[in-house]
């Protein structure tokens, strides 16, 4: 599903107090972002970040000290009573430790929401049968959870939190207590969810694999702090803060190894060193081409890595550049030119 600019979870200034006797601490200051009609979008930070209690915003299970959620258009400050149940209905969650109900069924776990809000019994079988089929789990509607795999567990999680149609899916941490082949089923699955039902998600993580694999935006959490958010190619090509830079190399080496400093330091100096960005639309070869033979300057490439983030190829490449002053300018504003992205490092 492609993000648009319909703005279906707007966080207003939002700030958390927690308070036990004469102690406050703040989980949340001040954060302010939106998330738009198709985005994943993960909340990403180490523990005690906020994260968790920022997803629990959404559908209320927690309140600011101060600032405001849009959920859906609606502002929830102060919104309550069948207003409120109306938002929830449209918005499903599902959790780490999967929380189903040990002495019912598989249908009856996913039949949970939609008994509650007092649907027809043949609506009922005919909705649960199809999420269970969507969720690849029709041989198991007569088991008990007892029976699954974690797996498995999460995916009737998953089915239950689609059970109302809901327009909006938090994930808390949906994939921390599953191996990573599961992780992989489940992550695929979520993204299918997104495609093909229309869902945004705004998932909640610890692991920037995770951000890698299923989201476009990113919010990064820092002792309740926003510290970045945008466009995960965005903030995978160019992180800015501590913690981000910390994230994302974890999957994108941006340390220079040990064996390639050892190597520059036989040079006399005479050399810079840049980082270069290139997304699938950018033409790797031939921009390094061009710049060893139309500008006539010797370079190198130390080292390189290749991810891909959803459905774009993102190259990394630091390339050892020796010449003159004026060699490394052209260089430079040859790249920027061509609009790659680049930033010059330092051993």
């Amino acid at each position: 599903m492609s993000s648009t600019n319909e703005t279906v979870v707007r966080f207003i200034n939002i700030t958390k107090d927690f308070t036990q006797g004469k102690n406050v601490s703040r989980a949340l200051n001040h954060v302010s972002f939106e998330v738009n009609k198709g985005d994943i979008c993960g909340l990403i930070g180490f523990s005690g970040a906020g994260k968790s209690t920022l997803l629990r915003m959404v559908n209320e299970l927690e309140t600011p000290t101060e600032g405001d959620v849009e959920v859906l258009g609606h502002s929830l400050k102060n919104t309550k009573g069948k207003k409120l149940r109306d938002i929830r209905k449209r918005i499903g969650m599902i959790f780490q430790e999967f929380n189903l109900l040990e002495s019912k069924t598989v249908f009856d776990n996913v039949a949970i929401a939609l008994k509650l809000n007092g649907e027809s019994k043949d609506y009922i079988q005919q909705r649960v049968t199809t999420l269970l089929e969507f969720v690849g789990l029709s041989d198991k509607k007569d088991s008990y959870p007892y029976e699954l795999s974690g797996g498995q567990k999460q995916r009737v999680g998953i089915a239950r939190a689609l059970a109302t149609k809901p327009e909006i899916l938090l994930c808390d941490e949906a994939t921390s207590a599953l191996d990573p082949d599961t992780t992989e089923s489940i992550l695929n699955l979520l993204s299918k969810i997104n495609k093909e039902l229309q869902v945004t998600i705004l998932f909640v993580t610890h692991t920037i694999r995770v951000v890698q694999k299923i989201c476009n935006k990113v919010a990064i959490l820092e002792h309740g702090n926003l510290v970045e958010f945008g466009n995960v190619i965005d903030i995978f090509s160019n992180p800015q803060s501590t913690i981000a830079k910390k994230f994302v190399g974890a999957v994108i080496p941006n340390v220079i190894p040990k064996g390639i400093k050892d190597e520059l330091l036989k040079y006399d100096g005479k050399y810079k060193l840049i980082r270069i960005f290139f997304h699938a639309q950018n033409a790797t070869d031939d921009v390094i081409w061009q710049i060893n033979n139309r500008l006539n300057v010797h370079t190198n490439v130390m080292f390189a890595s290749v991810s891909e983030l959803q459905d774009v190829v993102l190259s990394v490449i630091t390339l050892q550049i020796t010449g003159t002053e004026d060699d490394f300018k052209k260089v430079y504003d040859y790249i920027s030119s061509r609009q790659i992205e680049f930033e010059e490092i330092s051993l």
